[in-house]
C-alpha cells in the first residue's frame, strides 16, 4: 500500500512496541511534543472511564482517546498542505484557521501510521475537537474527555456545571460545552459547520426528551 513520504518518514521515525498507550507517548515525545503527550493519556484514561460509565467500548475509547492529538506534530503552517496532499476535504473554515484541521489529520496519521483499523475509532478522532451530527456514543465520549482534560492552564470555566449534567446524561454534560462554545460564537476564530450541526442535533435531542 502506498504510503504518503511524510506518514512514511513518522513510521520510520521509531520502533513501534505495539502497546498503543506507550507508542503514542514515545512518538510524540520524540517529536518534542510531551505536553500533548501527557493531555493525549489523560484524555484516554478519562475517555476509558466515560466509555465504561456509559456503555461503550473501553477499549475503542481509551484508542481513540490517546490518539486524538497525534498530528500536533505536523506545524500549524503545514497543515493545510498536508491536508491538500492527503487528499482531504478541506472546508473554508479549516483553511482560515488550520489549528482546527488536525482532528482530521490526526485520523490520517492513526490509521496510516499507528495501524487503527476500527472505523469508529477513526471518526471519534475525527470530529473530537467540533463533534458531528449525527454522533456515536464514542463521539460523544472522546469530544467530551477531551473537554474534561483540556490541555490550557487551571480548570475550564465549565468544568464543574459538565459534571454536574454528565449526571443527568452525557448528552446534557456534552450540551454543556457546545453551548459554552456556541455563546460565544461571536469571538471564535472560525465556527466550524460540524459544530453547528452538533449544536443544533442536541438541541433538538434535548428537546424532544424534555416533550
Amino acid at each position: 500500500m502506498y504510503l504518503h513520504p511524510l506518514l512514511q518518514q513518522m513510521k520510520s521515525s521509531m520502533t513501534f512496541s505495539g502497546d498503543l498507550e506507550e507508542d503514542v507517548s514515545s512518538f510524540l515525545r520524540l517529536h518534542n511534543h510531551p505536553h500533548t503527550a501527557e493531555h493525549c493519556l489523560k484524555v484516554g484514561y478519562e475517555a476509558g472511564r466515560l466509555a465504561a460509565r456509559f456503555g461503550c467500548d473501553a477499549d475503542q475509547a481509551r484508542a481513540a482517546g490517546f490518539l486524538h492529538d497525534i498530528s500536533a506534530i505536523i506545524p500549524n503552517n503545514q497543515r493545510i498542505d498536508a491536508a491538500r496532499e492527503w487528499n482531504l476535504d478541506i472546508l473554508p473554515e479549516e483553511e482560515s484557521f488550520p489549528m482546527i484541521i488536525h482532528q482530521k489529520l490526526s485520523r490520517v496519521i492513526a490509521e496510516q501510521v499507528f495501524g487503527v483499523e476500527l472505523t469508529p475509532v477513526l471518526e471519534a478522532i475525527e470530529c473530537h475537537t467540533t463533534l458531528k451530527a449525527p454522533s456515536t456514543l464514542l463521539d460523544k465520549i472522546v469530544f467530551i474527555a477531551d473537554k474534561i482534560e483540556w490541555d490550557q492552564s487551571g480548570q475550564p470555566p465549565y468544568l464543574a456545571e459538565l459534571l454536574s449534567q454528565l449526571d443527568i446524561s452525557l448528552e446534557h454534560g456534552v450540551y454543556v460545552y457546545i453551548e459554552y462554545l456556541w455563546s460565544r460564537r461571536e469571538h471564535l476564530k472560525v465556527v466550524h459547520p460540524w459544530l453547528i450541526d452538533a449544536h443544533t442535533d442536541l438541541v433538538t435531542s434535548l428537546r424532544l426528551r424534555r416533550d
